[in-house]
């Protein structure tokens, strides 16, 4: 009675804490494999399994799983009892795995792990199937009925949980678009994987992280996932624009402030420091900080001691500072515009986040089409991204990043007439905010970037500086010195461009 009790309340609990734990920006398979071994404990069972199909090659692959002998699987369709719940999207209960002819024991014998009694649930979405739920060896007796339908709920619920992540997948087809580390962060650029191992390894420890970036990079994605994925994750997130302070509540916004201290003081209020305490407490555009409240910032980073504005007590507060500016902060500081004692203590571990234009095409898109369900779920329209619009969102500079390209999105979803967006759709407007760029001048760019790369020959024996610095010339003169185009052919900066062109 008390086992039935027991294993009733972890189901709801189980169910109820999914959402959440898909919230965060955390790293999927942390947050997964911690979710595998809950839906085992629930079930009664000794180890769980979700595999996903990846919409790319249609390839079966254990995302996350209770796995001590092998990092991943891999299973092609029709392959085995998952191969089998792919083709047919029906759930298998199996008593006795040997007696099964659907079982397969090339696994088994793969990982030495002894397989009697499985159940595979299909995850599924708008009548697309995403993956397999598998729960493998019920502890005691067989999976029931009861089991079935908890099974079922449960795979219900990881479908829909999948449309507020980057585990993603499109209405029109199975599987998912496996691409990205972090929940909610999209991209798998070079530029974008070092930011990622940045973040991982900062977010062990409690050291203070300086973000510097362009407006609308998405430091402020980022900031939560230093914090998600550190031990502080349960503790708050507090988050302070420093561009919206008023310049003479700074630091009672900040420090908090006591009873009568100034007209209008009414009561304790306390600040935002105070109320990161044990959590992260994340300093954007720190770089519009006032000059005379940095010196009380210093002290507080330094010592982790402020008082609230009016009173005499000295107080502390357990908190991890992260910064983010798109200011340079070095400058600023050498021409006294911001305190270099406080810079240098800011940025113990300084992360630069890279514009969208350097991330690379595969990037754009991939952020694109994320942000085209995003808004088409959030307005109730069913529409997609016409192939055709990549070349032009691939040759825009998107001086705005991320955000601009977000805006871009959500406006094209919201006035689109038809089911498929276009580049016209789009209505991409000029760096300079002159107007709209006209459409033929986008393809033409598009154009320009793709024609640039094609049939360059270069001798074979030379140095690979010296093959990169050729290569980047010849881009630049079928781009008719056009250095910006030449950039964008390369995938790369045009300070890096610059670089490569020197003698």
């Amino acid at each position: 009675m008390l086992a039935g009790r027991m294993e009733t309340d972890q189901r709801f609990e189980l169910l109820s804490d999914l959402g959440a734990m898909i919230a965060g920006e955390v790293m999927l398979d942390e947050l997964l494999a911690t979710f595998a071994d809950r839906v085992a404990r629930a079930l009664g069972a000794e180890r769980a399994t979700l595999w996903l199909i990846d919409g790319a090659t249609g390839e079966i692959r254990s995302r996350v799983a209770t796995l001590p002998e092998l990092t991943e699987l891999r299973v092609p369709q029709g392959h085995g009892v998952v191969g089998h719940v792919v083709a047919t999207g029906e759930l298998v209960n199996i008593r006795d795995a040997a007696r099964d002819p659907r079982w397969v024991d090339d696994i088994a014998r793969l990982t030495n792990y002894r397989v009697t009694s499985m159940l595979s649930v299909p995850i599924a979405r708008r009548e697309q199937l995403r993956g397999v739920l598998q729960v493998l060896n019920k502890l005691e007796g067989v999976f029931t009925e009861r089991d079935e339908e908890f099974a079922r709920v449960l795979a219900e619920q990881i479908g829909r949980a999948f449309d507020y992540t980057t585990l993603r997948g499109a209405d029109t087809q199975r599987g998912l678009n496996l691409t990205g580390q972090f929940n909610h962060v999209i991209g798998n650029s070079p530029a974008m994987a070092s930011v990622y191992e940045m973040i991982v390894r900062a977010a062990q420890t409690d050291a203070t992280v300086l973000l510097h970036g362009e407006t609308g990079t998405g430091k402020g994605l980022l900031a939560r996932a230093i914090h998600m994925n550190s031990a502080r994750r349960e503790a708050p997130f507090v988050h302070v624009d420093c561009t919206t302070l008023p310049a003479a509540l700074v630091e009672s916004e900040l420090f908090g402030h006591e009873r009568g201290s100034y007209t209008g003081a009414d009561s304790r209020v306390i600040g935002k420091v105070e109320a990161a305490n044990g959590g992260t407490l994340f300093l954007d555009e720190i770089g519009e900080l006032p000059l005379l409240l940095q010196g009380k910032l210093l002290r507080f980073v330094q010592q982790r001691e402020f008082e609230r504005v009016g009173g005499r007590e000295t107080l502390t507060a357990d908190v991890r500072l992260v910064a983010a500016t798109n200011r340079d902060l070095a400058a600023m500081a050498a021409q006294g515009q911001f305190r270099s004692d406080l810079y240098f203590r800011l940025r113990v571990v300084e992360i630069e986040i890279p514009p969208l234009r350097v991330r690379g095409a595969a990037d754009i898109i991939d952020l694109a089409g994320h942000f085209v369900d995003q808004f088409a779920r959030r307005h109730r329209k069913p529409v997609r991204l016409a192939p055709s619009t990549h070349d032009a969102l691939i040759a825009y500079p998107w001086p705005g990043n991320v955000r601009e390209l977000e805006n871009t999105i959500e406006r094209a979803v919201v006035m689109a007439r038809g089911s498929e967006l276009s580049t016209k759709d789009l209505a991409l407007r000029r760096p300079d905010d002159s107007g709209l760029w006209p459409v033929a001048s986008v393809l033409a760019a598009a154009a320009e970037v793709t024609a640039a790369t094609e049939a360059i020959a270069l001798p074979p024996d030379l140095s690979l500086e010296e093959a990169e610095r050729r290569y980047a010339r010849a881009v630049l003169d079928r781009c008719d010195g056009n250095q910006s185009a030449a950039a964008r052919a390369l995938d790369i900066s045009r300070n890096r461009l610059a670089r490569l062109l020197k003698v």
